[in-house]
């Protein structure tokens, strides 16, 4: 099978960071389609001869959705101007006040979606698509309240597993990824602690909050796994992001974590916006060699950043918790 095209950009001159940002970002801008107040933390995945995702688009009155769009090279998108109607999947209760973050890959047969939820509280919600025209929609996966939900792309030992961050109601000023296994993507349990916040003293970024962020995708060394972290400051919560390797066959168990961060708030569209200071990675495009990571920034518009997957597990390895 011949690898896909990913969207790329090679890493600037005289620039030695371990990941680039994409010199044309935001690639997705705050009104792509008409009634959107900010579109950010969205998913993408190859798709026939290019690429689909799914998009959250708050509109004007901020009320949280999400979008369905396709692109040829993974960089400029043809985003649909109504949110996705759900049609019922394994269970005829598609209850939702809101729906936002989602995740997306593929496993075995379809296109599987997992977003934040809105019933009686943030969950998380699940869906599938063959062609991203028709959705189906699942049984939450979890009780409120929950968030980051995030499945591996294939079974592990014959289940499906989530990765996901138990939380309350509110804006939350903690959280820890867990890790939960599904034989038929409708009862989960066997929940297991993956990773926990970092102590400050040793790496602030991460101390208040982590969650996972895009679809871990496997390497020689194991699951490579982007995620968000988070610092509580005088100015507020900042967002930025980090890689985490998991064991192959136990991904509950960390074998390295990137002490420093990987992306941090500094471009202009990441530092000021509807949430200022916010790196939030929810989708990675990867050939075996480079990597094409998808975030929102300030949540309010969706960029990209490079970077070479040897180089990172390298910098993780070296730089570990």
């Amino acid at each position: 099978m011949s690898k896909i095209k990913i969207p790329w950009q090679d890493r600037p001159e005289n620039n030695t960071d371990i990941m680039w940002r994409y010199e044309q970002n935001p690639v997705i801008g705050r009104y792509q389609i008409p009634s959107s107040n900010s579109i950010f933390n969205s998913a993408v995945v190859p798709f026939d001869n290019g690429f689909a995702g799914v998009f959250r688009c708050d509109n004007k009155a901020v009320q949280m959705n999400i979008f369905s769009g396709f692109s040829k090279d993974g960089i400029h998108w043809d985003i649909q101007h109504d949110p996705i109607q759900m049609q019922p999947g394994n269970t005829d209760m598609i209850e939702s006040d809101y729906k936002y973050d989602p995740r997306v890959t593929f496993i075995e047969d379809r296109y599987w979606i997992t977003w934040c939820n809105g019933y009686h509280g943030p969950t998380i919600g699940i869906g599938y698509t063959f062609d991203f025209k028709t959705f189906y929609q699942c049984e939450n996966a979890f009780l409120p309240f929950n968030r980051n939900g995030v499945l591996f792309p294939e079974k592990i030992n014959g289940k499906y597993a989530m990765l996901s961050r138990p939380s309350d109601n509110g804006h939350t000023p903690f959280g820890d990824i867990y890790i939960s296994y599904s034989p038929d993507m409708k009862y989960w349990g066997a929940h297991r602690c993956v990773m926990k916040t970092a102590p400050f003293t040793e790496s602030a970024w991460q101390c208040t909050k982590i969650g996972a962020g895009s679809v871990p995708f496997l390497t020689e060394e194991g699951w490579l796994m982007f995620y968000h972290g988070v610092i509580n400051t005088c100015n507020g919560f900042r967002y930025s992001m980090g890689a985490a390797l998991l064991d192959k066959n136990k991904p509950e168990k960390v074998l390295y974590r990137s002490k420093p961060y990987l992306l941090a708030p500094a471009a202009p569209y990441e530092l000021t916006g509807d949430v200022p200071n916010v790196v939030f990675p929810c989708a990675a495009l990867q050939d075996g060699e480079k990597v094409a990571v998808y975030y929102g920034a300030a949540d309010t518009v969706v960029c990209m950043a490079f970077g070479y997957i040897k180089e990172i597990i390298g910098f993780i390895k070296n730089n570990t918790l």
